[in-house]
């Protein structure tokens, strides 16, 4: 690990800062300190937790922690979905064979008996949850987490709405029946205020009042709402923030009645240290990028080399969750604690850097069967852009896909070009731009910790060690969403190097080919080329003899 942790930045600055935040929140949540109340790992003991979206990427990895740093946590009541051809039990079965749950399987080989799910449906009243589970969850839930949300950026604004406010209103109403529920955290995004610059830790107005917005398009059809989507969501990039900034305030609505803390987390990534470097298991935000540009099929993308590129690592997001979820259940603030979860303010590191050493990563590491050799570059210039899209994209798909006609196979590249190209058109507008967050209750948070809960629950981004985390990253990406085996690298190191001769042969055929169209048959243009080649060999003669005379 790195000692130059970040940067040459000022540590105790961020300790002085986490002391004022604590100062305030001591104000806002009556002054239990840290030594008079239990251990984060001790509060969760005995403890039943509903957790909703545990199938999903950050829900599998607060489940694992869980249950892996908080041994005797009691049970844990996860909200299911069923899938056409998959009932809800094959869902969790499938989901505790995860490589992600191998250290908590050593550990407890009967870990699986903590965890009770729950059939539930977010789309449905009442989230589709019967009677009997409904009776079940209110008399023995003790906090709630709530981590379902569709995260699809063009995702259809009813839909949108449907599974990040609606659901959530309809979770907070169920919350509001439990006997003994202590607190509930709300999963929400750095983005929800992307409209603004400077993001503070509050809830900021919402774009309209939720309800009334909720009234107005239950009456519309799909084709109204799609044309009045843009006009709705104004200044936001999509439907995904906007919604998101509604469900805030929606939570907001019931912190008289309940202990809540919401969670703001940047792009979130593969994870940094637990429950092993590098897991990731989904095609998401960054991941993907960093696969297309691994098999050569990305070779541009528009962003700014010197924005911030605000990735924050799951278990990071995962352990200040768990450290949220006890300091709101012991200190019970007046009103909601909201935590933003980023590094760029911290710990920066910019997308031209990220371009750097992904590349250089996927070198070393290649990933199988490339298309090209791996060499993406990133531009801000809306012309150049395009330009490599024409040359470095369509082109070559074309080609490609000409040759699996003529030999009888069906088309595919110039497809799989047009969805790379959607995926980084809705990256864009965040890989384009800077924001800053405040992170005072991030940094009070901390403070609070034991010794002992900082190592176990470990959110102090100032230790990551950015090159090291983009190599474990991209080792990531081949091992658990390719489902490549490290053993074959030199295999594929070889298929890269036949992908460099093929593309050494290639150019010299084209500059063989040009010699013979344009040079051979013009007088102009071979003494324009016995002009440079002599110029040329004057130079190197020049250089040659320079050098004789110096030694």
């Amino acid at each position: 690990m790195s000692t130059d942790l970040c940067e040459g930045r000022d540590l105790d600055g961020l300790g002085e800062q986490a002391t004022d935040a604590q100062t305030r929140l001591t104000d806002i949540c009556g002054g239990a300190t840290g030594s008079s109340m239990a251990s984060v790992v001790e509060y969760y003991a005995d403890k039943n937790v509903l957790i909703t979206g545990a199938t999903g990427f950050m829900g599998k990895v607060l489940v694992e922690k869980l249950l892996r740093s908080c041994p005797e946590v009691k049970a844990l009541y996860i909200l299911v979905r069923p899938k056409a051809g998959q009932s809800m039990q094959q869902r969790v079965s499938d989901m505790m064979k995860c490589k992600l749950f191998d250290r908590v399987r050593e550990e407890n080989p009967d870990f699986h008996q903590k965890i009770i799910p729950i059939s539930s449906e977010l789309t449905q009243p009442g989230l589709a949850i019967s009677p009997e589970d409904v009776e079940k969850l209110t008399t023995c839930i003790n906090i709630v987490f709530h981590c379902a949300a569709t995260i699809r950026f063009d995702e259809p604004l009813k839909h949108a709405l449907q599974l990040n406010v609606i659901a959530t209103q309809q979770l907070l109403s169920l919350a509001q029946q439990m006997h003994h529920l202590e607190a509930f955290i709300h999963i929400s995004t750095a983005y929800a205020n992307c409209n603004r610059k400077h993001i503070d830790e509050v809830i900021y107005p919402p774009p309209v009042e939720p309800k009334k917005l909720i009234d107005s398009l239950e009456w519309m059809d799909d084709g109204i709402v799609r044309d009045i989507t843009p006009r709705l969501i104004g200044d936001r990039p999509n439907t995904y923030t906007y919604t998101k900034a509604l469900a805030e305030y929606v939570v907001q609505q019931e912190q008289d009645k309940l202990n809540i803390g919401i969670i703001r987390p940047s792009i979130v990534g593969a994870s940094w240290q637990e429950p092993f470097p590098g897991w990731i298991d989904n095609f998401n935000g960054p991941s993907g990028v960093f696969i297309a540009a691994g098999k050569g099929i990305l070779r541009t993308m528009r962003a700014n080399n010197d924005a911030v590129a605000d990735l924050i690592p799951v278990d990071v997001v995962i352990s200040l969750t768990l450290a949220a979820g006890w300091y709101t259940a012991v200190h019970r603030p007046k009103t909601a604690l909201v935590y933003n979860c980023t590094t760029g303010g911290i710990n920066p590191f910019h997308w031209g850097e990220i371009e750097h050493h992904v590349m250089s990563s996927f070198k070393r590491n290649p990933l199988e069967q490339a298309f090209r050799r791996p060499n993406a570059n990133i531009t801000s210039n809306y012309l150049i852009n395009q330009y490599w899209i024409l040359v470095s994209h369509k082109f070559p798909a074309f080609i490609y896909d000409l040759f699996l006609r003529l030999s009888g196979q069906k088309p595919q590249m110039m497809r799989i070009f047009n969805r790379l190209h959607k995926a980084i058109r809705l990256l864009e507008y965040f890989s384009s731009q800077d924001w800053e967050w405040n992170s005072e209750n991030m940094s009070m948070l901390m403070g609070q910790l034991t010794p002992e809960d900082r190592k176990t629950f470990n959110f102090d981004v100032r230790q990551l060690n950015w090159p090291e985390y983009i190599e474990n990253y991209c080792i990531g990406t081949k091992k658990y969403v390719l489902n490549e085996d490290m053993s074959d690298i030199p295999a594929a190191r070889q298929h890269l190097r036949k992908l460099r001769n093929i593309r050494y042969t290639f150019n010299t055929l084209l500059i063989v080919f040009i010699w013979r169209v344009f040079i051979a048959r013009s007088q102009m243009a071979r003494n324009i080329w016995y002009f440079v080649v002599s110029l040329c060999f004057k130079f190197l003669s020049y250089f040659r003899a320079s050098s004789t005379l110096t030694i």
